[in-house]
């Protein structure tokens, strides 16, 4: 599996981002001191040298050997300093909370947080290259790596806000001769609030349940299934599933994690089975992949993901809130880098369970029934596919019963005989829920068995003997539940993609984007009101402003009232052509109006990028 030029160019992007998240700050701060502690010293040794030439009660010589003095010890090399005989020079200078103090502490604070921003990273390459190891050196690494992870990233926060706010006084301090006030009690709540945030969300608890649309398959519904299953269960010398959960996805998978299933959480050890799919199968490309799945349960892979699974939802929910949570963005990357190199361990150690799985399903049931099942599921999730993003992008609304069941069935066939076929099964993957799964052609050469590229049509639609599917009782009152709950959703999703898509040109289309973008009116002082619609946005006593002709937006808080700046596509006489509009008593409706604005003029330039791809 070679890493393409995109994926490379990402992960260096991530480890140079990585790189200035840990060091641009306390560089920065570096920097500035070694600039400024130089001046301070000249001003110092000016200053004193007045002092000392004014003092009439030394000699020339000794007015020389005292300013040679505060030059070879000026006040930047004394907060160091271990000589008793100048200790009172030192608390002269170097006092607490004085400004050379404060200099020299920031001097040492950025200086050591470069050293432990190295060995940082280093710590993070180091526990990512260990995740290469093995099953059990890739869980103690995440483990390692994430408690590390928590703790470097709140110390970050904390020292380098600090710095930031430290910043924001002495560099406008110092360059411009004053300093604002209000830029330090920005940055400073900024930093108050990213560090509220990161401790936070270190021990925010992540929910643990996947859940998957199906319904139990019992032993009294399914005797000859559960008793197959269990028979293969006993060839690998492995316990059989606690449960077997029916559903209408494309694909099979096991798992040992909690699984919600119809608002009921399962434990223990649970087996998907596709009720379309095996239809699909005959009973010997079912048991290879009954088997493969099986093998999965004995090669611990499903206790491994079960262990890991919680805090990688855990890890992946606290990157999202640094990456989102303002100047906590500066964590995000480091947090980030160690997530891709052990996603990429993950991602290989996937890969070889898989090929261990398959090889176990060619042992035990044969290499044809195992290849032949990933040719028949692969199609068949290609072909769902295809017809599902067909009825999506269909421009009117869908009533009644999509049928995406009926379509798929008759329609399977002419898809595998047709002349594309081949060159889409190339790349073909076999879905599943919980990892990556490798290539059809990588599958088949690691069970040697091939088949040609020719015949792939043929073993799709090949007419399978007995299914395991008629041995599910309850298989079609499961199906049919299924698809209407599905078909369902997806028409409910549909309608929703039609409300950003439509211009409405009649009355059923205005129905469909006023249900989802009804009109909405916010009320201002003296009993006005800003309207905002599909259409545009109306001010008190202005005409409607259409969504085209908004093209920029900048909102200012104000004492007297909140001012939205609207700027227009057409040009004025200096600039573009904007338009201000006041929003006396908002209040708190001011987050509201906030979000329903852009919400409104989003679904516009979806509309409109949609009409002009279509063009």
């Amino acid at each position: 599996m070679t890493p393409t030029k995109e994926f490379r160019k990402s992960l260096f992007k991530t480890f140079l981002y990585s790189l200035l998240s840990l060091f641009l700050i306390p560089v920065i701060t570096l920097g500035f001191v070694k600039y400024a502690e130089p001046n301070n010293d000249a001003r110092f040794e000016e200053w004193i040298a007045a002092d000392i030439a004014k003092d009439v009660r030394m000699s020339a010589e000794e007015r020389s050997e005292r300013v040679e003095f505060f030059r070879s010890h000026p006040p930047s090399a004394m907060c160091d300093n271990r000589d008793p005989d100048l200790l009172k020079y030192q608390e002269g200078v170097c006092a607490q909370y004085s400004d050379n103090w404060q200099f020299h502490m920031a001097h040492k604070v950025a200086f050591w947080t470069v050293v432990a921003g190295g060995v940082v990273l280093l710590a993070v390459l180091v526990l990512g290259a260990f995740a290469f190891a093995d099953r059990a050196a890739q869980y103690r690494s995440f483990v390692a790596g994430w408690q590390l992870m928590r703790f470097t990233s709140a110390l970050e926060v904390i020292v380098q806000g600090g710095m930031l706010v430290w910043l924001s006084f002495w560099l406008t301090a110092y360059f411009l001769e004053h300093y604002s006030i209000k830029l330090i009690l920005i940055v400073g709540l900024g930093v108050g609030a990213a560090v509220l945030l990161t401790v936070f969300s270190i021990f925010k608890k992540a929910g643990n349940d996947s859940e998957v649309d199906g319904e139990l398959i019992s032993a009294e519904a399914a005797p000859a299934l559960w008793e197959r299953v269990r028979e293969l269960a006993a060839r690998l010398k492995t316990a059989a599933p606690a449960q077997i959960v029916g559903g209408i996805d494309t694909n099979f998978f096991v798992t040992e994690s909690p699984l919600s299933v119809n608002g009921k959480t399962l434990s223990g050890r649970t087996l998907f089975v596709s009720i379309p799919l095996l239809r699909l199968l005959d009973q010997q490309e079912a048991d290879a992949v009954l088997t493969h799945e099986l093998a999965h349960l004995r090669g611990g892979d499903t206790a491994s993901s079960a262990l890991l699974g919680p805090k990688l939802v855990q890890y992946d929910q606290y990157c999202y809130a640094m990456a989102t949570g303002g100047l906590t963005i500066m964590v995000y990357y480091l947090l980030n880098l160690y997530r891709v190199i052990f996603e990429i361990a993950l991602k290989r150690d996937s890969r070889e369970r898989e090929f261990l799985a398959d090889k176990i399903a060619a042992k035990v049931i044969s290499g044809k029934a195992i290849v032949q099942s990933l040719i028949k599921i692969a199609a068949y999730a290609r072909y769902r596919s295809q017809i599902e993003q067909n009825l999506f992008e269909q421009n009117q609304k869908h009533g009644g019963s999509l049928g995406i069941a009926g379509y798929v069935a008759s329609g399977l066939v002419p898809y595998a005989t047709s002349p594309d076929f081949v060159d889409e099964m190339k790349n073909a993957r076999v879905p599943h829920p919980f990892d990556s799964h490798p290539l059809l052609e990588e599958r088949m050469r690691n069970v040697a068995h091939a088949v040609p590229e020719q015949e792939y049509g043929a073993v799709v639609t090949s007419a399978p003997g007995t299914t395991w599917a008629d041995a599910i009782l309850t298989a079609p009152e499961i199906e049919q539940r299924l698809w209407t709950a599905y078909e369902a959703q997806f028409a409910a999703a549909h309608e929703h993609s039609l409300a950003y898509r439509y211009e409405p040109a009649n009355d059923e289309e205005l129905a469909i984007v006023l249900k989802y973008f009804p009109t909405i009116a916010f009320d201002l002082k003296k009993d006005q009101q800003i309207i905002i619609s599909y259409a545009g946005i109306t001010a008190p006593g202005q005409n409607e402003i259409p969504w085209d002709s908004v093209n920029k937006t900048k909102y200012e808080d104000g004492i007297g009232g909140d001012v939205l700046t609207i700027e227009h596509p057409e040009k004025g006489f200096f600039g573009a052509k904007t338009t201000k509009i006041k929003l006396p008593g908002l209040g708190k409706q001011k987050e509201n109006f906030k979000a329903a604005f852009g919400h409104y003029w989003q679904r516009h330039q979806v509309m409109r990028r949609g009409q002009a791809g279509a063009a």
